[in-house]
């Protein structure tokens, strides 16, 4: 620090040093050698029970359940935004044989796409955890009845009764 000007300053800075420093000291040798560092975009959740491992009236399970849903939701949302940024990446440098260099990107891209629409698809923006859940059920029973989704609604052939 440089030289006070005055007895009012140097009283004060005294005052100061006196309660700053045993702050500061405590603070750099004990506090932050003790301390994890990681960047705050790596903040890592615990993962939760899912919406159908909550009893019904456990409003908290709900609440932390749906909260878990979209956090996923935002994570699967940047994953594929990621993935679309590659393919018009690589359709942009590849110009003209953007179709033969690309389809390997444009495979994954749409992959996740399918996946991203077979779990959140339909949903709308105030979409929770139990909605999802009972999208989940109602394809498995349609797949259960009609074979995979998107292959007709053909009933499987019965076998007659002797």
């Amino acid at each position: 620090m440089p030289e006070a000007r005055n007895p009012l300053e140097a009283f004060s800075n005294a005052v100061y040093d006196m309660i700053d420093k045993p702050v500061t000291w405590f603070r750099e040798s004990i506090v932050e050698p003790n301390q994890k560092k990681y960047p705050w975009y790596h903040q890592q959740y615990r993962r939760v029970p899912t919406i159908d491992q909550c009893y019904t009236d456990d409003v908290v399970c709900r609440f932390e359940a749906d909260q878990q849903f979209r956090r996923d939701r935002m994570v699967d949302n940047e994953v594929l935004s990621i993935l679309r940024q590659r393919f018009e990446d690589c359709t942009m440098y590849e110009a003209p044989d953007h179709l033969e260099k690309c389809k390997e990107t444009l495979e994954q891209y749409e992959k996740a796409a399918e996946n991203w629409f077979i779990k959140y698809g339909d949903l709308g923006g105030y979409a929770n955890a139990k909605s999802a859940y009972m999208k989940q059920k109602h394809r498995l029973i349609w797949e259960r009845r009609y074979g995979p989704v998107g292959t007709g609604k053909n009933k499987r052939e019965e076998v007659p009764e002797e």
